[in-house]
């Protein structure tokens, strides 16, 4: 398994920058796929709290620090939400900082035809921990719409189940287990994640259905507010 260069083209891996800027490259994968399956173990696993409203949390460097697998504290789960190449997901979660599923990939995936309109739980593939729920705020079509434009799905900032998830300083966005997420793309609304499907297509381990929400989450509002930030 291993990255071509950005150059190289292709269809396959992606690198972004924080400027948006989004450059081809290719993810090659070769052989059989090894279904993993294990308990896991988390850093953290809390219910998501209730506030009045979003907060942007901040981390850093040590929560993407050497784990048992790469940067994850395991193994991604042996299968996946909306048909999400395992080996894909377990390469850029786990092994990966830069790049991306190519650009265009979750609308090959059966997740437009399978997902709940009304809310979606986003889950970590590792742990099943919920990283966001979507859409809030918005309209269903709104949230395809914007992540066709970009390329990947997008999420806003209240959006984002914020126990769950971190925002390094480059605008690598993490979760707390150490699972690459994706990116910070701000745009004229604000910040806006722009995130692998492969890397939230993850199933509950805990006994709750896929799509159940974090206890409160989304109930302090649904129309967005200018988030807070919390280092």
């Amino acid at each position: 398994m291993e990255f071509n260069s950005p150059e190289s083209g292709g269809k396959g891996a992606s690198k972004r920058t924080c400027s948006q800027s989004v450059v081809g490259a290719t993810l090659m994968v070769g052989g059989v796929a090894i279904l993993l399956v294990g308990v896991i173990a988390t850093r953290a696993a809390e219910p998501a709290r209730v506030g009045a409203r979003p907060r942007i949390m901040r981390g850093d460097e040590a929560l993407m620090a050497a784990g048992k697998h790469g940067t994850c504290v395991a193994p991604v789960q042996s299968s996946l939400r909306w048909g999400c190449s395992v080996q894909t997901s377990d390469q850029i979660c786990c092994f990966n900082r830069h790049f991306a599923e190519y650009a265009g990939y979750w609308e090959t995936t059966s997740f437009v035809k399978e997902a709940n309109q009304e809310r979606t739980v986003f889950r970590d593939p590792v742990t099943g921990l919920p990283l966001f729920v979507a859409p809030i705020g918005r309209s269903w079509q709104a949230f395809l719409d914007e992540s066709k434009r970009h390329g990947w799905p997008s999420f806003r900032t209240a959006e984002v189940v914020w126990d769950n998830v971190r925002v390094l300083g480059n605008g690598e966005t993490v979760s707390v287990n150490g699972t690459h997420l994706g990116h910070n793309l701000p745009d004229a609304k604000g910040a806006r994640f722009c995130i692998n499907l492969v890397s939230i297509a993850g199933h509950a381990l805990d006994g709750h259905d896929d799509d159940d929400p974090p206890p409160g989450f989304g109930m302090e509002s649904d129309s967005e507010s200018e988030p807070t930030e919390v280092a």
